[in-house]
């Protein structure tokens, strides 16, 4: 039986594993905070997220519950908020003997945080060709612009109520994401393809988005068309915590890019892409995000731990 703190780590070391920077960067960056961390004074060393010392992954964390609780079956979504809370509680009153509840998307002090991992998006633009100052202003104005729309929500909300509940609750967002985009890198974009038709029917091919395809939500060309001619392809969107500046769209098209794979994208910037000639193969959003999740359920389940999937997440074992 596994112990909360250990299903967490799990999922952190899983994270780094499939991260684009690599584990010396991601080192180098927490050594940093460390540093940082010890230059405070007393007083504001009292307000510092001290989590984020531990890990690079500031959207993810153990929102409720002691890390030595022991956990045997686990309630899974990609959104856990009240109503989910209250199902699990429910589900055991009726015996399931639920112990935790596990979500994609973060709560909480994890979503007040989630513009702290948005710098790995730099990583991949500059792996793509976009020079690294570009990228990082264009990120600054988009952060921004989330952090003060984040500083408004009610954001401890759903962590209290689990505290009320007493059911532990803890999310993984960047760490499931990264590995949903490496899946779709390696069997996707390293690949290549006459025209965007043949994307999709590849992409039909990794169960999470067959099975979406069979709820009514498939792939979806939302810039170009099937006879489309790729170009360079590549995954945006996947990861770096959420959508970035709309503005990277010209400067990726300068730099070759001709197709981009993404888990959602709203209309202000399908007209950004369109307008620079980049195709868009939309993924479809909760079997992206299940994907990603799929491979730590994984090494869950590889533990003995019991997993009741729900709220959008599409269980595919691969073991």
């Amino acid at each position: 039986m596994q112990n909360l703190g250990q299903l967490f780590d799990i999922a952190v070391e899983l994270g780094v594993k499939n991260d684009p920077r690599g584990k010396k960067e991601i080192q180098k960056i927490l050594t940093k905070r460390e540093k940082s961390y010890k230059k405070l004074d007393k007083e504001k060393k009292k307000y510092f997220d001290t989590e984020t010392l531990h890990h690079i992954y500031s959207d993810s964390r153990i929102l409720y519950g002691k890390k030595d609780r022991k956990i045997k079956k686990i309630i899974v979504g990609i959104d856990m908020e009240t109503p989910e809370l209250l199902l699990a509680n429910e589900l055991n009153k009726n015996g399931q003997k639920i112990d935790a509840i596990m979500a994609h998307h973060p709560e909480g002090r994890a979503l007040l945080n989630l513009t702290g991992v948005m710098d790995l998006q730099e990583t991949i633009a500059g792996e793509l060709g976009v020079p690294i100052n570009i990228a990082e202003k264009l990120l600054a104005d988009r952060v921004g612009k989330i952090d003060r729309a984040l500083h408004a929500d009610n954001i401890q909300r759903n962590t209290r109520n689990a505290e009320l509940l007493d059911i532990p609750y803890f999310n993984t967002h960047t760490p499931a994401d990264n590995c949903a985009y490496q899946h779709v890198t390696k069997h996707i974009c390293n690949k290549e393809f006459d025209n965007l038709g043949e994307i999709v029917d590849a992409l039909m091919k990794i169960d999470e988005y067959r099975l979406s395809a069979e709820y009514g939500n498939p792939p979806v060309i939302i810039s170009g068309s099937n006879s489309s001619k790729p170009g360079k392809i590549v995954a945006t969107g996947f990861t770096g915590g959420t959508s970035g500046n709309k503005d990277i769209y010209e400067h990726l098209s300068r730099s070759g890019v001709g197709t981009i794979l993404t888990m959602h994208m709203s209309e202000d910037y399908k007209k950004e892409a369109e307008k620079h000639h980049i195709n868009v193969i939309v993924c479809s959003h909760m079997a992206s995000d299940s994907l990603g999740m799929n491979y730590i359920l994984d090494e869950y389940e590889k533990k003995g731990i019991e997993i009741i999937p729900c709220s959008g997440m599409i269980r595919v074992s691969r073991i």
